[in-house]
């Protein structure tokens, strides 16, 4: 809006008119350096209302002034897309996923969604607070990962838009899916005019009780249903990483990875490495499956990794003040799932960057504490920018 000058009293009445009336359209339709780009949805917002178990399932939708979109629905407080441009201005879906909520319930319903109240594995399906053993469900073999079959990824969630920002809330009883205590969580995206997702955790429980929460979206910046992923090239800041045995469970050990095949501490391809069968730790997880240790300081909000498309030029920086991040390359996708864009998703066609705790915290008692307490509140933030090269 113009904020007028002395030497405005030179121009005629009609220019000052014109001045007038542009301000005004400036103020009721944004900054002139905001892009109109028309984004045509492979969905609607009909095909993302349902109900389950009583509750009420939505699309949300973000946009920026750089015509960046992200779509939301509260069915398991996911990400469904994440529309962003290439070094050309031309825009693609860059997340995995579905077009509706009942293909969501079909397939994995973990795409795209806050995974609570632990994320990553927990040993055995047990763990022990004060004494006190917890079992909780097992879907990896007789241990569980993300909580079991059915956790907050399966849950709608109260939802409230605010400008730019979503806000997702549940409540989560005590003893549901064998985790004590009544908790309460609350998650926030915003999408910012610098190509930033931002997420925001929150968590409090009236009992003791491990919590690890972490967004697991699949990621693939040459737009999702287009091809694999093996030519991404991937910086972790990790010189560390926790790792497994032939389970995928942590030995407890924090190992110094420079100069393995594991090592992304410079820039690597996807694909340079990840079938080298003399790693074992390759081999277990038949591909990238692990943890990284995130060289900063506890609870600040630092770079975790980026990756860097060189056929779009798209360029993906992940912040987070978890102390580590999973990267995952999509090893166990079968093609059995169809996505968004018409085309089934086969193996390490999407990879995943999931900042979190480490696996297995509760039963590794060398490993950063996930254990919260009543009068405690679990707080996180996790930042995903986009940006081209």
């Amino acid at each position: 809006m113009y904020f007028y000058q002395p030497i405005i009293k030179k121009q005629t009445m009609k220019n000052l008119c014109l001045t007038f009336i542009a301000s005004i359209f400036l103020v009721l339709n944004g900054s002139s350096q905001e892009k109109n780009v028309e984004i045509k949805l492979p969905y609607s917002e009909a095909d993302f209302e349902t109900v389950i178990d009583g509750n009420s399932t939505h699309l949300f939708m973000l946009k920026n002034k750089n015509g960046m979109v992200v779509t939301l629905t509260n069915y398991g407080a996911k990400i469904v897309s994440v529309y962003a441009p290439d070094r050309s201005g031309n825009f693609a879906d860059v997340v995995l996923g579905f077009k509706t909520i009942a293909e969501y319930q079909k397939y994995s319903a973990s795409h795209g969604a806050v995974v609570g109240p632990f994320a990553n594995r927990i040993a055995n399906a047990k763990f022990t607070i004060d004494g006190v053993e917890y079992q909780i469900p097992a879907n990896n073999g007789k241990h569980s990962l993300h909580s079991g079959p059915s956790s907050w990824y399966r849950k709608v969630w109260e939802s409230q838009k605010n400008k730019n920002s979503v806000v997702f809330s549940l409540k989560s009883p005590d003893g549901e899916f064998g985790f004590p205590g009544n908790k309460t969580a609350k998650v926030t995206y915003t999408l910012t005019d610098a190509n930033e997702l931002k997420i925001e955790y929150e968590v409090t429980t009236d009992k003791a009780c491990h919590i690890n929460l972490t967004n697991h979206s699949y990621f693939n910046l040459r737009g999702e249903g287009n091809g694999d992923i093996l030519n991404h090239q991937v910086v972790i800041n990790a010189s560390k990483s926790t790792p497994v045995d032939m389970f995928m469970i942590p030995t407890g050990e924090i190992t110094d990875i420079r100069g393995t095949e594991l090592d992304f501490t410079t820039s690597h391809s996807i694909g340079e490495r990840i079938d080298d069968a003399s790693n074992p730790q390759l081999k277990f997880a038949i591909g990238y499956d692990f943890n990284y240790v995130i060289d900063k300081k506890e609870s600040e909000l630092a770079l975790a990794a980026n990756a860097y498309e060189p056929e779009s030029g798209r360029f993906m920086e992940v912040f987070t003040t978890e102390p580590g991040v999973q990267f995952y390359t999509g090893n166990h996708l079968r093609g059995a799932e169809t996505g968004k864009s018409g085309v089934p998703y086969s193996k390490r066609t999407g990879f995943c960057l999931e900042t979190q705790h480490f696996p297995d915290s509760p039963n590794q008692p060398k490993f950063p504490s996930t254990l919260v307490k009543p009068g405690e509140v679990f707080q996180s933030t996790t930042i995903y920018k986009f940006s081209v090269k």
